[in-house]
């Protein structure tokens, strides 16, 4: 038998099978009992779905939680019902508010990379779309810094973070092979 080729008298099975309300996994232990094949409870679910069969009634295959013969459950009563597990959370379906950018007061001179000199702040601008020409901030810089004063702010952490002292760094030497 040729994957993915069922044989009519198999999908004859599937169809009376489908009709007595059996589940795909008991369809499939059913038809390969029958014929001798080898099918699985997915193959039995798909072959249903391209005979048509899905839509007319759509069956659900039994839980693989076993139960004990005393009726109890291995699954706490908590866990049993989860209604809403494929649900996103409430707040993902409210529209989200619009990002205030940070305003740093200064107009750029939006200059190119090989107009700016040496002392010029290097905070870029644009790039964003394809194609689109980077330029550069180009007012005066910091002592010991690439940006002006406006952009080092915008670039550092916040003042709280920045009292906080760093410990040493560590750097690993590693061969580029």
């Amino acid at each position: 038998m040729e994957p993915g080729h069922w044989p009519s008298e198999h999908s004859d099975a599937l169809r009376e099978y489908f009709i007595k309300g059996m589940s795909y996994a008991e369809i499939g232990r059913q038809i390969n009992a029958r014929f001798g094949a080898a099918y699985t409870r997915n193959a039995v679910a798909g072959r249903a779905k391209r005979l048509g069969l899905l839509a007319s009634a759509p069956m659900t295959s039994p839980s693989i939680v076993p139960s004990l013969p005393s009726g109890a459950c291995l699954v706490s009563p908590h866990r049993s019902a989860l209604p809403n597990l494929n649900l996103p959370p409430k707040s993902a379906l409210k529209p989200a508010a619009p990002v205030k950018l940070r305003c740093v007061g200064v107009q750029p001179r939006l200059i190119s990379l090989v107009e700016l000199a040496p002392g010029d702040c290097r905070y870029p601008y644009g790039g964003d779309k394809d194609e689109e020409e980077i330029t550069f901030c180009g007012h005066p810089r910091q002592p010991d810094s690439s940006y002006c004063t406006p952009h080092a702010r915008l670039t550092r952490r916040s003042e709280v973070a920045s009292t906080r002292v760093a410990g040493p760094v560590v750097l690993r030497l590693i061969s580029a092979a």
